[in-house]
């Protein structure tokens, strides 16, 4: 009996990650529109393993949007932390490459919208991130945590046609919203 547990916690110990989060890469996955050379409407929804250990069973969310000629996209995340800090878990900020690592973990792609209909979704979705209800807390479990914001956007549009994937654990929470009327 011991024997196992003891094999277990050094599988469990050798699969957490000794780096340091402020190591991690962040560089660009190369995944995104070039808004450089992309003039159209994006919308593009991103995930990647959460830091560490949590990686193993859980993914961290974020969308971004690019409206036509843009030459930034505007990401919307939310992160645990700046809770911590005093900040809003709700962060919103403009950069070209809005595709980088997730501390370490590279991300996948799970939505592209371009043209027509992600124009007229962009600033529907600037005007629900002001609305969104848990802006400024954060609980991993069960939410508000950074996989209810995408997915709370994807009750609102279902046009986006958004899918999170299972391991997203906390997306689940955006159905406690009761104000969803469009």
């Amino acid at each position: 009996m011991y024997k196992h547990l003891i094999i277990f916690l050094a599988l469990l110990l050798s699969g957490c990650s000794s780096s340091d989060w402020r190591d991690a890469s962040r560089e660009p996955a190369g995944l995104a529109l070039s808004p450089l050379t992309t003039q159209q409407a994006v919308i593009e929804v991103y995930a990647a393993d959460a830091f560490g250990w949590r990686g193993w069973f859980a993914v961290h969310t974020w969308l971004a949007v690019k409206p036509e000629s843009a030459s930034e996209y505007t990401v919307y995340e939310v992160v645990g932390w700046r809770v911590d800090n005093g900040e809003p878990a709700l962060r919103i900020y403009q950069t070209a490459t809005p595709d980088r690592y997730w501390y370490g973990a590279r991300p996948e792609k799970l939505l592209t919208m371009t043209g027509a209909k992600a124009a007229e979704l962009i600033p529907r979705i600037a005007v629900a991130a002001d609305e969104y209800p848990w802006a400024n807390e954060y609980r991993a479990v069960p939410g508000p945590n950074s996989n209810t914001f995408p997915a709370w956007i994807g009750l609102r549009f279902p046009e986006l046609g958004l899918r999170l994937p299972f391991s997203a654990i906390g997306s689940g929470f955006a159905d406690n919203d009761t104000g969803l009327t469009e």
